[in-house]
């Protein structure tokens, strides 16, 4: 394989470390940005293989902040391949201070798009979006634009792939987007359901089920979409948009029970339930047939596997990890 260079903005974030892992695995030259300093290692999958990192360098960046630093960053290392992981994440907080939402995941990403569509070097400039942009979705959904958010972080993300589709438009700006079914795996933040439940579990702690858990989602093991996100940066179809996903599906409720039979726990010791999250929608199911159909991409990892590989991460790291922070924590 061709050796190429990616800068991955976002490099902090599950997906984004777990990205980087797998394009040091493939040979690939790659420069992280975050605007944090990099976490503790237990979260960064790319530094679980030390003699792999000599094609990995990370600068701390803000986007919001420091946009000449970036601007001389990517004069220096010209990136042939973009993929944009950061944004303001997490549903039910977008509705306490939505202005931090629209800041990061609208204004500071127009003045980088700006920029960056001026640039030769660029081949294409992945941006990874979010199905809440749809809304809850009736039944399997292909890609579209028709887009029904319904929270500030919804809102936000709907918004800026609209800006960006009109980049291609009226620029030709090299943009794809991937939107992908509920990730998972080793090296996930603990305040996400599937390490969460896997931990509290393990600590004899109660986890809170929203609404009793009766949503439904698709999960896909990080490795899975990795392999994906690789396979539309090189060869995605530019404007065009991918739906990562598995054709599985189960209710969040049914997900902890089978979390807790893998655990050997108690369902009614470890869930106390609440009342839903504003604005939660009840599903979102991906068709990835696209996907699979122009890339010749298919998951292989079944939920059981990948729910096994996070229960043995979390054995492994369970000193470190329970001394870690297990909730959100909000930076605007």
């Amino acid at each position: 394989i061709k050796m190429s260079r990616f800068l991955i903005i976002g490099s902090n974030s599950f997906s984004g470390s777990s990205f980087i892992k797998h394009l040091l695995e493939n040979g690939h030259i790659i420069v992280g940005i975050s605007r944090s300093e990099e976490l503790n290692k237990v979260y960064l999958p790319y530094a679980w293989d030390e003699p792999n990192t000599q094609n990995f360098k990370f600068n701390q960046i803000d986007i919001n902040h420091d946009l000449d630093k970036l601007k001389i960053l990517l004069k220096e290392f010209q990136p042939e391949f973009i993929v944009n992981f950061a944004a303001q994440g997490m549903v039910a907080q977008s509705w306490l201070t939505p202005e931090d939402w629209y800041q990061t995941n609208v204004v500071g990403q127009v003045k980088l798009h700006d920029y960056l569509r001026k640039l030769d070097c660029i081949k294409r400039y992945v941006h990874v979006s979010t199905p809440e942009a749809y809304g809850s979705t009736d039944g399997w959904i292909k890609e579209s634009y028709q887009f029904s958010p319904s929270t500030p972080y919804a809102v936000s993300r709907a918004a800026c792939d609209l800006h960006l589709l009109s980049f291609f438009r009226a620029y030709s700006f090299p943009v794809v987007f991937t939107r992908a079914a509920n990730v998972y795996g080793e090296g996930q933040q603990l305040y996400r359901i599937i390490p969460r439940t896997i931990i509290f579990a393990r600590l004899g702690e109660k986890l809170q089920l929203h609404g009793g858990g009766h949503s439904v989602r698709s999960f896909i093991h990080i490795d899975d979409v990795a392999n994906a996100t690789l396979k539309i940066s090189l060869n995605g179809c530019n404007g065009d948009t991918y739906h990562i996903s598995t054709n599985e599906t189960i209710s969040i409720r049914d997900l902890v029970k089978k979390i807790c039979n893998v655990t050997d726990t108690d369902f009614n010791d470890l869930v106390e339930e609440t009342e839903d999250r504003l604005g939660k929608d009840q599903s979102y199911l991906l068709n990835s047939s696209k996907l699979r159909d122009e890339l010749k991409w298919q998951d292989e990892i079944s939920l059981e596997a990948g729910i096994q590989k996070t229960l043995s991460w979390i054995d492994d790291n369970l000193s470190c990890l329970k001394s870690l922070p297990m909730d959100y924590q909000h930076k605007s």
